[in-house]
């Protein structure tokens, strides 16, 4: 109902408001019907993925067919409790998550020139 109140207003949302949220802090063993259970009451979604590797588990991408609907999720879902954990959700920022992948390599590529060149990385060495 707020949704449709907040449509009607003409409201100009913040620049980060999308689509699609990235949502953290998961218990590990949630499934598919549970995350739609909770996700779908705040309107129509799209799709949902949720992270199975080592790195990606505990976190989902929920994505949702209209906007206001995933601000309403978003407004009404953090800090929500599942499994006593509280979750996190956030707007999906590729942005972000670009740095992250970028520095991680970066990580990668000095550890192998240190590796190469037989150079440590603690500072007492020097």
């Amino acid at each position: 109902m707020a949704a449709m109140s907040l449509r009607k207003g003409n409201t100009r949302l913040p620049p980060e408001v999308n689509r699609v949220l990235y949502v953290r802090n998961l218990p590990f063993n949630i499934s598919s019907e549970e995350m739609y259970d909770i996700f779908g009451k705040y309107g129509a979604i799209r799709q949902i993925r949720i992270g199975t590797s080592k790195e990606t588990r505990g976190t989902a991408f929920v994505v949702y067919e209209d906007i206001y609907d995933a601000k309403t999720a978003v407004d009404h879902l953090s800090g929500f409790n599942v499994a006593n954990r509280y979750l996190i959700v956030l707007y999906y920022q590729p942005s972000k998550m670009n740095k992250k992948v970028d520095l991680k390599k970066k990580e990668d590529e000095l550890a192998r020139m240190q590796e190469k060149y037989g150079l440590s990385s603690s500072s007492k060495d020097k």
